[in-house]
């Protein structure tokens, strides 16, 4: 068996294999985590606390439209319904190319983001770590993991690469492998400054960040708005496309001296790629990224391609379902986006991030960290932003028999209802 099984395949010098064997595996863990919450009689899981009513009115980032609460929505003639009996708290569907927002719901609600966040956490950090860079875990780098957190088994005392360690953390939202890679890149104090700073460079001015591994934490916050920014920022570094995009791989296990390395089996958590869960896979399914926790509820994040067109879908905490309610309510967003394209104005638009926007509506965004003004290109700390521009355009990448990319078309200005950038 291959040290990787990917559901995509990126077209570059070399292509990766394309095959994608989904078995379900048990990854050791390095401590129990707490036991999920029992469902009732009909599979339901508990809801999260209940949140108040989203403010009357939020961030317009993106377009005033956005704003608003509740649902937005410009159908033209033969345009279809929006689907039925949607029950996320926030949700958003955007053209992963133009940026322009299909619908939405509540999309600059502030809600707590769960393992979606690792997005941000890996489209900051990963431009800095060469893959094959190798680094000796101590039981320093493992402090602070949060109890009850998913886990893909790093241990300490034992050697992981970089790429091993990313597909930890994408493949099964392991904090344990987010920790060792945040001390690589100078300690969590430091992770955490640099997200805050690349959320403010991608004008993710909803988001304010605690722990870069998205364990629930007071004040720690994001938007679909948000996470539909992060992940299309991200998509378009090819590493960040094929972790996301990983259904299955192998995992270093025990060490010992004179021995061969052990290995297992680990498998993507996201049920729309493996199909887990009694969830068909969604056919053209790029990622990227799901969580859950008491605070958040489920989220998700996915990106999708059918024919030449490319949809980005957030869901945050869905009422409906149990743990399938976020892929079934995303699968729908999908299917609902893909048949409306042509068939609806925008009700807004994913902004380019600051550096990238010359226009004058571009970039007078205020930071909701303290009231202070959203911090500049120079705060971003490196060049994740750059690396991720200079990979932009070019790349295609193949999954579940689909290309997907996400080219560089940042918007240029208003054009029409809800477009442009205001605070």
């Amino acid at each position: 068996m291959s040290a990787k099984k990917t559901a995509l395949t990126v077209l570059s010098a070399a292509l990766l294999a394309p095959a994608v064997l989904m078995a379900s595996a048990s990854a050791p863990v390095r401590a129990a985590p707490t036991p999920p919450p029992a469902a009732d009689g009909k599979g339901q899981l508990p809801k999260a606390p209940d949140a108040p009513a989203p403010p009357p009115s939020m961030s317009t980032v993106g377009g005033a439209r956005l704003g608003q609460p509740g649902t937005q929505v410009n159908p033209l003639p033969g345009a279809p319904a929006l689907p039925a009996n949607l029950s996320g708290r926030s949700w958003i569907v955007a053209d992963a190319e133009t940026g322009e927002v299909l619908a939405a719901h509540n999309a600059h609600w502030r809600l707590p983001p769960a393992s979606t966040l690792k997005m941000l956490f890996a489209d900051t950090v990963l431009p800095g770590l060469p893959k094959d860079q190798v680094h000796h875990v101590t039981d320093q780098d493992m402090d602070g993991v949060g109890p009850g957190s998913s886990l893909v088994g790093v241990k300490e005392d034992h050697d992981y690469t970089v790429h091993d360690l990313w597909l930890g953390v994408f493949l099964r939202s392991g904090n344990d492998a987010v920790h060792v890679l945040s001390a690589m890149n100078g300690g969590i104090d430091k992770t955490v400054k640099d997200m805050q700073a690349h959320a403010e460079e991608l004008q993710a001015l909803d988001t304010h960040v605690v722990s870069p591994d998205g364990y629930d934490a007071p004040e720690q916050v994001s938007s679909a708005y948000d996470l539909t920014l992060i992940a299309r920022s991200g998509l378009q570094k090819q590493d960040f496309r094929e972790y996301c995009g990983t259904a299955e791989a192998k995992f270093p296990g025990r060490q010992e001296a004179g021995r061969p390395r052990e290995y297992f089996e680990i498998q993507n958590t996201n049920r729309l790629m493996t199909g887990a869960g009694g969830i068909a896979p969604y056919k053209g399914i790029a990622g990227v990224k799901n969580g859950n926790t008491t605070m958040a509820g489920s989220t998700f994040t996915g990106a999708a391609q059918r024919g030449d067109k490319k949809l980005l879908v957030t869901v945050m905490n869905p009422d409906n379902g149990g743990l399938n309610g976020v892929y079934e309510e995303t699968a729908q967003l999908f299917d609902w986006g893909f048949a409306a394209a042509g068939k609806v104005k925008p009700v807004g638009e994913l902004v380019p991030p600051k550096s990238a926007d010359a226009t004058p509506l571009g970039s007078p965004a205020t930071s909701h960290e303290k009231g202070r003004p959203a911090a500049g290109a120079e705060a971003s700390g490196g060049g994740g932003l750059g690396t991720a521009l200079g990979i932009a355009g070019g790349a295609l990448a193949l999954l579940a028999g689909g290309a997907f990319a996400v080219n560089r078309r940042w918007p240029h200005g208003r054009r029409g209802p809800g477009g442009g950038t205001d605070g």
